[in-house]
């Protein structure tokens, strides 16, 4: 009596499911930062919403050494009519420009507030003003002018948006 053994080809069940579950947790480590990278992609995107506020405050300054205490006062649209994908309005305090964040924006930033803030040197109105976002700080012998109002979780704000840790700098 001959017995044939036959070759089996393909995946187990077992390894299916294996495989399977091994995809599963590589995706769900990986969905949390990707949701991150989008929150902060829509951040950056919409700075450059502010260049129609940073001009007349860089005007002011430079000529007056004060700064525009409302969109009235520095020429510009009311908050709720400077708007993006993103953005609803886009509002200037006293030097300082703070966007609110809704429309097309994630839920992470409905309602949510930016703050860009001139620093300058006060005794040099003809240096440039140098605009800094959220929390971070003044570079050296600047100073930061207007309040900032920004409420976005620090998790989700760029780099260039955080207190730099001059320890580790």
């Amino acid at each position: 009596m001959k017995i044939t053994t036959k070759k089996v080809l393909g995946f187990s069940l077992m390894e299916a499911m294996v495989a399977v579950a091994i995809i599963a947790i590589l995706a769900a480590m990986a969905l949390p930062s990707y949701l991150f990278k989008i929150v902060r992609e829509q951040i950056e995107t919409s700075i450059p919403l502010t260049e129609i506020a940073k001009t007349p405050v860089a005007i002011s300054w430079k000529t007056d050494q004060i700064f525009p205490a409302d969109n009235i006062a520095a020429g510009l649209p009311s908050a709720e009519k400077i708007v993006g994908n993103f953005v609803t309005s886009v509002t200037l305090e006293n030097g300082a420009i703070h966007m609110k964040f809704g429309g097309h924006a994630h839920d992470a930033l409905q309602g949510k507030t930016l703050t860009l803030r001139p620093a300058v040197v006060e005794d040099a109105p003809i240096v440039p003003i140098t605009w800094v976002c959220a929390n971070a700080g003044a570079p050296e012998k600047m100073v930061l002018k207007g309040t900032n109002r920004t409420n976005i979780d620090l998790k989700y704000l760029p780099l260039m948006c955080r207190q730099r840790d001059k320890a580790k700098a």
